[in-house]
């Protein structure tokens, strides 16, 4: 286990997730060097003498830089809302969709591309749904939260269960030659669609939810010592779970609005960073985050150069994240007790 401060910690893996977007941003059927990035990108601000080559910039700032911002954030937003799930449940195997959200935004998103073509309305669908999957769990946990966060996932099955079965209806109904396939696929998860008017839209949301979870790590902390205790020590027990188990919620849903499913790096990456850093939830929601970034940009990569076609991104973060899970379950025990 690494023993960094939360700051020198941040900005080593800060650096790391800079020199990768770079990197990204140099990568891809047509390559150039990040300094030819970086040369090109100061004339075109007028930082630096001369003209800007205007297809390097327009594949820089249209097609890759929209893409790169977006893997940023679903790898953050997922990998720190699973640490926010695994530390408030204090369950190991907990995930993003433990209530639902993820059956409920693919529902939502099959959904739009069944009824319309629109990007917007399958996007606004899978928000909207994947948060109704989250309240149908609360509901159904009304009056015993307080006492026993078990039958909150209890309700969170269901509900996922539920929107799993309405999905298979979908699918059942859906053109098999037109609208079937484009179901399939952007389940699979893809970032190939992500243009920067929706980034812009997004991204603030998106920002707010993660730092609001990354400053909850003192919150999460106290928690863990049991309710009685964190009430002891000013906590509002109640107030404090709903809050973060809404904001983990809120990003899981988004995620799907813009790359489809994408699965494990809510799972996967937290216990990475509890290997690596710890414990300390302080210490270990912005390691998530970062590291989350850090590794779906990467996979990303990996998607759209490794063959001529693009790889669908939950096929590579399965593939990727089984064996790592596998390998990380091994060492659980002793992370979970540091």
């Amino acid at each position: 286990m690494l023993t960094l401060s939360p700051l020198r910690l941040s900005l080593i893996l800060s650096f790391i997730l800079l020199a990768t977007a770079l990197l990204s941003l140099s990568w891809g059927r047509y390559d150039f060097s990040p300094f030819a990035s970086l040369l090109e990108f100061g004339r075109y601000l007028g930082l630096l003498p001369g003209d800007a080559d205007n297809m390097v910039v327009n594949l820089m700032l249209d097609v890759r830089l929209p893409r790169i911002i977006a893997a940023i954030l679903i790898g953050a937003a997922l990998a720190i809302a699973g640490t926010a799930f695994q530390a408030l449940f204090m369950n190991p195997l907990v995930s993003p969709g433990i209530l639902g959200v993820l059956s409920g935004a693919a529902f939502g998103s099959a959904l739009g591309l069944l009824l319309s073509d629109s990007l917007w309305l399958m996007q606004v669908l899978a928000f909207g749904f994947g948060l109704v999957a989250v309240g149908i769990a609360l509901l159904l946990a009304k009056g015993e939260l307080r006492q026993n966060l078990t039958v909150l996932v209890l309700g969170g099955m269901i509900s996922g269960a539920l929107f799993t079965a309405f999905l298979s209806v979908i699918k059942y109904v859906a053109d098999p030659y037109n609208k079937l396939p484009a179901i399939v696929y952007w389940l699979m998860g893809s970032l190939a669609h992500t243009d920067m008017s929706m980034m812009l839209m997004v991204a603030p949301f998106m920002l707010a939810g993660i730092v609001l979870l990354w400053l909850q790590g003192h919150s999460l902390n106290v928690l863990s010592l049991g309710d009685d205790e964190a009430r002891t020590l000013g906590i509002n027990v109640e107030r404090k779970r709903m809050m973060i188990i809404v904001v983990a919620s809120f990003l899981g849903a988004i995620t799907v609005t813009l790359g489809g499913m994408i699965g494990w790096v809510g799972l996967v990456i937290p216990h990475i960073a509890r290997l690596l850093f710890g414990a300390d939830n302080r210490v270990l929601l912005p390691a998530s985050a970062l590291l989350g970034a850090i590794y779906l940009l990467w996979v990303d990569n990996v998607a759209r150069l490794a063959m001529s076609v693009e790889i669908p991104l939950g096929i590579l973060t399965a593939l990727i994240g089984l064996p790592v899970f596998a390998w990380a379950l091994r060492h659980s025990k002793r992370a979970w007790q540091s």
